[in-house]
């Protein structure tokens, strides 16, 4: 009976040791009572990397990282044991890469399959290690080169400021500040001058009104006018307008060629030398009677008086 008591106090407490074996494993995120695959990846560094870690393919999870340790043979490199929990097939020349998970810095391992390779990854193969940049190594590389242009930029801004410095100077803030002055007293100008528009337009709105409404008149009469005129009597008057431009025509060359009276008048010099002549000669015998009367006229009582008022 003693016995008895003894081997189950035994078996319970293997079972109590296997249950503590089995959920360790299980809260590590390995499940023993599935066929699992190990593999071996070699990495120079595992920044933020740590045990149980997911392992993914495709961007779903199919194992975790078992542990970590340095390289027997070389300690500059550090050997990662994955399992794969998933039946699922790859090449054994496919990639394993370290890659961050999201921005606070956590990792995992992406397998990138090699889809050219025929061969399959068996159970202890090693595979190839990558790591892929993170945001916080992109950061380290552009920061250096972010901080030299700033640098370059900040001393371009220095130069910048220093020109500008000497070159305004008090005579050329002053003529600024006086430009500034015009260009107000310019706007206040435009600004009165505006009010004293709408004034003026205020105040006439009457006036342009009615002058609005005469030309809207006179142009309903001049339509009216222009609908009223028949087809005719348009050709009438574009006729009658034909032969006056004509008459016209015929009159001009005439008077260019010299025919006539007033052609002759106009071109012949002779006729026009004649006419001075006669006119001068009519200046002379008009001053001439002017200063002689008597000499032209000669009445008899006018004689008589005459004489008699010499004699005396």
């Amino acid at each position: 009976m003693k016995f008895r008591k003894e081997v189950k106090v035994g078996v319970l407490a293997v079972i109590g040791i296997l249950m503590s074996v089995f959920s360790y494993n299980y809260l590590k995120g390995f499940n023993l009572f599935e066929k699992n695959r190990s593999f071996k990846i070699i990495y120079e560094k595992v920044d933020g990397l740590s045990v149980s870690n997911p392992v993914t393919l495709n961007g779903f999870k199919i194992g975790n990282v078992k542990k970590i340790n340095f390289n027997p043979d070389n300690t500059k490199e550090l050997i990662v044991d994955i399992i794969i929990e998933n039946d699922v097939i790859f090449s054994k020349s496919s990639y394993a890469e370290l890659y961050e998970t999201g921005l606070i810095g956590g990792k995992a391992i992406a397998i990138i399959p090699d889809y050219s390779d025929d061969s399959v990854a068996l159970d202890g193969d090693y595979l190839k290690g990558s790591i892929k940049p993170g945001l916080t190594e992109l950061v380290n590389q552009i920061l250096p080169q972010v901080q030299l242009q700033l640098e370059i930029v900040m001393k371009n801004a220095e130069i910048v400021l220093e020109n500008i410095n000497s070159l305004f100077d008090a005579e050329t803030k002053a003529q600024l500040k006086s430009s500034v002055d015009d260009f107000s007293n310019l706007t206040n100008q435009l600004s009165e001058t505006s009010n004293a528009i709408s004034k003026l337009i205020l105040e006439n709105s009457q006036n342009i009104s009615l002058s609005v409404e005469n030309i809207r008149l006179s142009s309903e009469r001049i339509s009216d006018i222009s609908k009223s005129l028949s087809p005719k009597t348009i050709k009438d008057i574009t006729t009658n307008l034909d032969s006056v431009l004509s008459n016209l025509k015929n009159i001009s060359k005439n008077l260019n060629s010299g025919s006539g009276t007033f052609g002759k008048l106009i071109n012949d010099d002779s006729v026009y030398q004649n006419l001075d002549s006669t006119i001068n000669e009519l200046k002379v015998l008009i001053e001439d009677v002017r200063n002689n009367p008597n000499k032209y006229i000669n009445f008899s009582v006018i004689g008589r008086k005459y004489k008699e008022k010499s004699q005396k």
